[in-house]
């Protein structure tokens, strides 16, 4: 094995510019433990507001065509090392398509394309190599939900019998994209969005955290997908019972419309021998609930946790982490790939994948069939 670079990964970003939220997220992850720095990009298809927003991150280059961005960028003897895509989900197979045909890493936003068809073709073109792909289930990057698949992989639980998800959030109540809010636009509109709306943006991120936490796959799905504001394009509400590959059931919530909520993942876990609960919004706590016996509150950072766990905590016991945090623990384990393939040596890969990625839009595709059949049973 060889040395590797000691100098910070040169990374760029597509999308995320000014008015965007997921894009600044992104580059504080990528760049928390100073392991990479963000100083090129393509950060929107206006070319004034894609010079405004390179100015206001101080980055050293700016492009207005994404494409142009890959192309030079590959020539470059500073070029970056691995591309951010953050733009709207239809720009996503595009995009990353273009850099990984230019042998450089993509670390992407879920979901991986709007369409099926688009993030099977992109997750084949990932597997060829030989540049790295990831995708930014963040939820899995928590400390404690690791944690919880530790214990779920030791048996702690026994017989998983049943699981239940929720993601809950209120933003879209009212109709925000008649109203010029960017990102209310894109999010539900079809061509944009993909088929699914409230399903699709934050529906892949709760079934991920189950297959993630429970190490099984959903095999079928029987949906109801709701449209509750008048005139949105797109289902803002949806309940989806499940069924796993291990024979668990489940049940999978997740709104726009859930007045009062602001970013309410939870989920909830039954097995013959134990239970397991942890929220998003409190996410140091884990609880364990053992049959006949006191209910356990694992906190993060302690050294009765896996070292798998105590790898993702930054900071001592006490001290809260949260989103950004779990976020750039992606970013980590995805940075150390590069520089390990960098070295010669083959990757890890301790994050989510394209593979991923095509799961959850088979999850989205199940689900807007099973609901235009009247809550059918579907498979996946």
């Amino acid at each position: 094995m060889s040395a590797l670079p000691a100098r910070p990964l040169r990374a760029g970003i597509v999308g995320g510019g000014q008015g965007a939220f997921i894009g600044a997220v992104h580059r504080l992850a990528a760049e928390l433990d100073g392991e990479a720095h963000v100083v090129a990009g393509a950060l929107s298809s206006r070319a004034d507001i894609a010079e405004q927003s390179a100015r206001a991150w101080n980055l050293s280059r700016w492009y207005a065509d994404y494409r142009q961005m890959a192309s030079e960028e590959r020539s470059r003897p500073d070029g970056i090392d691995f591309v951010i895509v953050a733009t709207p989900n239809h720009l996503h197979h595009p995009v990353a398509s273009v850099f990984l045909e230019s042998g450089i890493h993509v670390i992407c936003d879920k979901p991986l394309a709007h369409r099926l068809e688009d993030a099977e073709a992109l997750a084949q073109l990932a597997a060829r190599g030989p540049a790295l792909f990831a995708l930014t289930h963040n939820y899995s990057g928590y400390p404690l939900v690791r944690q919880a698949r530790e214990l779920v992989r030791a048996g702690a639980l026994g017989e998983l019998r049943k699981v239940l998800v929720e993601y809950q959030q209120d933003w879209l109540m009212a109709p925000l994209e008649r109203a010029g809010n960017r990102q209310a636009e894109w999010r539900t509109d079809p061509q944009r969005a993909g088929a699914g709306g409230c399903v699709s943006d934050i529906g892949t991120h709760a079934a991920h955290l189950t297959e993630f936490v429970t190490g099984e796959s959903i095999v079928g799905v029987c949906a109801d997908l709701a449209t509750v504001v008048a005139g949105r394009r797109l289902d803002d509400d949806a309940c989806i019972l499940m069924r796993l590959s291990g024979g668990a059931r489940g049940t999978l919530v997740c709104s726009q419309i859930a007045c009062g909520e602001d970013n309410d993942l939870n989920i909830r876990l039954y097995g013959s021998k134990a239970g397991l609960e942890w929220r998003q919004q409190a996410p140091n706590t884990l609880v364990f609930k053992p049959a006949g016996a006191p209910w356990q509150y694992l906190r993060a950072a302690h050294g009765y946790l896996s070292e798998a766990t105590r790898r993702g905590s930054r900071i001592p016991p006490g001290h809260p982490e949260g989103y950004l945090e779990a976020f750039a623990n992606l970013y980590r384990s995805f940075i150390s790939d590069i520089r390990t393939v960098m070295a010669g040596d083959p990757p890890r890969r301790d994050y989510p994948s394209a593979a991923d990625g095509v799961r959850g839009l088979r999850f989205v595709d199940a689900a807007v069939r099973s609901s235009a059949r009247g809550a059918q049973w579907e498979s996946l």
